[in-house]
């Protein structure tokens, strides 16, 4: 029995070192995109008297349907790479009776698709 112990605690001290012999895999961890992406030009686009369908059609439809919250879009997005936040924005936008009142731009937008920024820099 006591010969086992040794050879089990040999080889478990012998794993320590196993990984400077081969090279370590880390996981993969995807890219996760979430929300509506509202670039600068889209942002542009929207001025203050514009009608709800106008609105929507320039920027898509809210993120989230609020029924307490009507006349309040919230339009969120946010980029996590490699398991961590790497950016996020908010533009929260106000209706008095269908046309658009207020633009809150909480966060910078971002200034184009990120796609076409990727391309750039190759």
């Amino acid at each position: 029995m006591r010969i086992f112990i040794v050879l089990i605690s040999a080889l478990l001290a012998s794993c320590s070192n196993f990984s400077s012999y081969f090279p370590t895999f880390a996981l993969y961890k995807l890219e996760i995109r979430q929300g509506n992406l509202v670039t600068q030009d889209m942002r542009a686009k929207i001025k203050l008297g514009m009608t709800q369908s106008q609105v929507k059609a320039a920027l898509g439809a809210p993120l989230i349907s609020d029924p307490y919250h009507a006349n309040r879009w919230d339009y969120f997005y946010s980029l996590e790479q490699m398991g961590k936040l790497m950016g996020s924005q908010r533009l929260t936008l106000y209706f008095d009776k269908d046309l658009l009142s207020r633009i809150d731009d909480a966060t910078p937008l971002i200034p184009a698709e990120p796609a076409k920024q990727e391309q750039s820099h190759g």
